[in-house]
């Protein structure tokens, strides 16, 4: 999955360079489409929008990327966006799914319009489901269905003390000044998502119960203390490996379809979710990729005897 940012390349160049990769890789490009959240980013690749006129000119990039896709000659005079009988060469198959996240008034229209996967980080369920009727319902006077997907972060053991003890440790390496520090970036954004993220841990910056992990706990397993320092998905499904397949099997049985996980440090959570928690997933039937059995490790460079 790559970032795809409207306005700071052309959408015929971006049609094209996306239809070139899916031609030598078939199946194998995602695109997450970036607005821009904060101004001050943007003014540094020398976008001078507002967030409203991203996502007009937003709008307006994807219906001509939409229409190269598809194989038309188009020509569009926008209020940002203007071409003059653009085509491609050559047509990309399959044609690369777009990933499009946005909490803002202004955003549900546009992924209604375009998106196929719509993206949300992990926020807890209830706001979750509101989000999911909000697009279902926008993508339905489109005429259109939309897939939906969510960010989070995950920190799985074999007991939820055991988890939750991880997430200590995590904290623990921060202090007053880090955090401070990180926030007052943060707080730059105008990305509505950001702001919901922010305000999740907000009340515990503001008292210092952030230093007990357990404090940011906002729903059940899902932990807001990631979002102390890092910008946009703030959250973490935290438990022991049943705890967080049932919160994954929560957020499927609202409505979504797919998942993007990641922890810290990455490699060995990877670890724990793919040897703890996705046989658990398998055997709901939540996950349908195969098993597979790891050959013999070969270390490079270390002999076998001594």
């Amino acid at each position: 999955m790559v970032a795809f940012r409207p306005g700071l390349v052309s959408p015929t160049l971006s049609a094209q360079m996306a239809a070139t990769f899916a031609r030598h890789a078939p199946g194998r490009i995602l695109l997450n489409v970036v607005v821009g959240g904060e101004a001050h980013e943007q003014r540094s690749f020398g976008d001078y929008l507002d967030k409203d006129g991203r996502y007009r000119r937003c709008d307006e990039f994807l219906e001509v990327v939409r229409r190269l896709w598809a194989g038309e000659t188009v020509s569009l005079q926008g209020e940002h966006i203007r071409v003059e009988e653009a085509a491609l060469p050559t047509l990309p198959n399959p044609v690369p799914p777009l990933y499009f996240g946005g909490s803002s008034a202004a955003a549900g229209p546009v992924a209604a319009r375009h998106a196929d996967v719509y993206l949300t980080w992990g926020e807890p369920p209830s706001a979750v489901r509101e989000k999911i009727e909000w697009i279902r319902g926008l993508a339905a006077k489109e005429d259109r269905q939309v897939r939906f997907g969510i960010r989070l972060h995950t920190i799985s053991r074999d007991s939820s003390d055991e988890a939750w003890a991880q997430a200590d440790r995590l904290v623990a390496a921060l202090d007053e000044e880090t955090v401070r520090n990180a926030q007052k970036g943060l707080h730059r954004s105008d990305s509505e998502g950001q702001k919901r993220m922010l305000a999740l841990h907000e009340e515990h910056r503001r008292n210092g119960t952030w230093t007990d992990a357990r404090s940011l706990e906002i729903a059940p397993n899902l932990w807001a203390g990631v979002g102390l320092v890092r910008g946009g998905a703030g959250t973490a499904l935290v438990g022991s490996h049943v705890d967080v397949a049932d919160r994954i099997a929560e957020y499927a049985d609202i409505g979504i379809d797919e998942f993007i996980f990641s922890g810290y440090p990455h490699l060995e959570e990877l670890y724990w979710f793919g040897e703890g928690v996705v046989p658990i997933l398998r055997e709901r039937g939540l996950y349908k990729g195969a098993a597979t059995t790891a050959a013999a490790a070969s270390i490079p460079f270390v002999s076998g005897s001594r």
